[in-house]
C-alpha cells in the first residue's frame, strides 16, 4: 500500500514538526519512532516521550484505505533531508516493512507494530478552552526561556511559570542565579491559571510557536489537573506539568532602588561578550564598576590575563563596584531586541535589575558575585 506521496519538502517538513521531542536512545525502542495513522488520504503523524505528544495531520496522495504503523522518526529525516526538495517522494508499507522512494533511490526500514506504541494518557477533564496569539506566546518565551533551570534537583524551576489572570499572560523562569520575567495585556479576558510548563515543552513551542506577520494565528489552550493541550496551526500538543510550588517571583524582584543608568544594549553586550573571551572557565565572572560618566568591565583569568573595556555612560550617582557571572548578562541582552535597556542598582551587594526603557512587561533580576 502506498501510505503518501508527496514532495519532500511536505513530507519533511511535517515529519520535524512532531520530532522534536524524539530521543534518538531510549529505553523503550518504540518511542524512536513516529506513529503513522492513514486513513483515506489523511495522515496522521504522533511522537511521544511518555510525557509530552506531538501530533499533525496532513493530507497526502496515495491509496486508498487504512493503515497503522510506526517507523523510525529520525531514519526516515535524515534520509529524507538527503534528497532534493522538489522531489516527489513516496512511503509504501508492505508487511513488516515500509519503503521510502524517491527519483532512484530506494530505502527500506523495518517497522513496529502501531498497537505497542505508547500514547500519553489524557485527562478525562480539561478546562475550558482559551486563545493567545502565538506571536504575543512565543515572544514571552523568547525573553525568559534562557534563564530556566537544567537538571536542577529542584525540579519546579527545570521549567517556566505560566500565570493567567485577567487580560495579562506572565512567564517567569529563574534557575536560583538570575529571574527573567516577561508579561504581556491582551485583548480578551482569559480564565485564570498558574500551571509550571517543562523545560522541553518549552523548547518544543518556542521551535514550533509561529511569530510572523499573521497576528490572527493563535494557540487555543486548555488545562487539566496535571496536564495541558495546545493546538495550533494544524498541530495537537500535550504534556504533563511540573508539580511543585514555584517561588515567590515578587519577593526577588527590588521593588526599590538608588541609582538608575540608561545604555544601549549592543555595545554593552558586545563589550561583554569581549571580556567574556579572558573570563576563568568555572566562575565566567566579570567585575563592573559604575562612576560618574563611565562604566568599566574587567575580568581576569587563572593564567593572569586580563580584559578591560569602558564605555561612556549618562550616570551621575555613587561609584559601585560588582560583580556578575557574564553568562547571566549576556544571555538576558542578546534575547532583547530593543536599542537601549536600564539597570537598577542599589549598592555593590544587591541585586541588578534590567528592564526596558518605556517598558514594564519585562524584568531580569541577577545577583551578584563575589570577585
Amino acid at each position: 500500500m502506498i501510505v503518501l506521496k508527496a514532495p519532500q519538502d511536505q513530507v519533511l517538513g511535517a515529519l520535524q514538526a512532531v520530532a522534536g521531542i524524539v530521543e534518538r536512545r531510549h529505553t523503550l525502542p518504540i518511542l524512536a519512532n513516529v506513529l503513522i495513522r492513514k486513513t483515506g488520504n489523511q495522515v496522521e503523524l504522533t511522537t511521544s516521550d511518555l510525557e509530552i505528544q506531538v501530533r499533525t495531520t496532513v493530507q497526502f496522495d496515495g491509496d486508498a484505505g487504512n493503515l497503522q504503523t510506526t517507523v523510525g522518526a529520525r531514519k526516515l529525516i535524515d534520509i529524507l533531508r538527503s534528497m532534493p526538495a522538489d522531489q516527489v517522494v513516496s512511503l509504501t508499507s508492505n508487511a513488516n516493512k515500509m519503503t521510502l522512494q524517491g527519483g532512484k533511490s530506494r530505502f527500506t526500514l523495518q517497522t513496529l507494530p502501531a498497537d505497542d506504541f505508547p500514547l500519553v494518557q489524557e485527562a478525562a477533564d480539561f478546562g475550558p478552552a482559551f486563545s493567545v496569539p502565538q506571536k504575543a506566546l512565543k515572544g514571552l518565551i523568547n525573553q525568559v526561556h534562557f534563564a530556566m533551570a537544567v537538571h536542577d534537583i529542584r525540579y519546579y524551576l527545570n521549567g517556566i511559570l505560566f500565570v493567567a489572570e485577567g487580560k495579562n499572560l506572565t512567564l517567569v523562569a529563574t534557575d536560583g542565579h538570575r529571574l527573567a520575567l516577561a508579561q504581556v495585556e491582551l485583548d480578551t479576558d482569559i480564565p485564570k491559571q498558574e500551571v509550571i510548563l517543562p523545560r522541553k515543552t518549552v523548547l518544543e513551542l518556542q521551535r514550533l510557536l509561529k511569530d510572523g506577520k499573521d497576528d490572527a494565528a493563535a494557540i487555543e489552550m486548555r488545562f487539566a489537573g496535571n496536564q495541558a493541550k495546545f493546538s495550533f496551526s494544524g498541530m495537537e500538543f500535550v504534556t504533563k506539568l511540573v508539580e511543585g510550588k514555584f517561588p515567590d517571583y515578587n519577593r526577588v524582584i527590588p521593588k526599590s532602588h538608588k541609582f538608575r543608568l540608561t545604555l544601549g544594549r549592543a555595545p554593552l553586550l558586545s563589550s561583554l561578550q569581549r571580556a567574556a573571551i579572558l573570563t576563568s572557565e568555572k566562575f565566567k565572572a566579570v567585575r563592573l564598576t559604575f562612576e560618574p560618566g563611565l562604566l568599566s568591565i574587567a575580568s581576569s583569568n587563572a593564567e593572569q590575563e586580563e580584559a578591560k573595556e569602558e564605555i561612556e555612560i549618562d550616570y551621575a550617582g555613587d561609584k559601585i563596584e560588582t560583580g556578575f557571572n557574564v553568562t547571566y548578562l549576556m544571555d538576558a541582552l542578546a534575547n532583547m531586541s530593543q536599542d537601549m535597556v536600564c539597570i537598577d542598582l542599589n549598592d555593590s551587594a544587591s541585586s541588578a535589575l534590567l528592564t526596558i526603557p518605556d517598558t514594564t512587561g519585562f524584568k531580569y533580576v541577577v545577583m551578584p558575585m563575589r570577585i
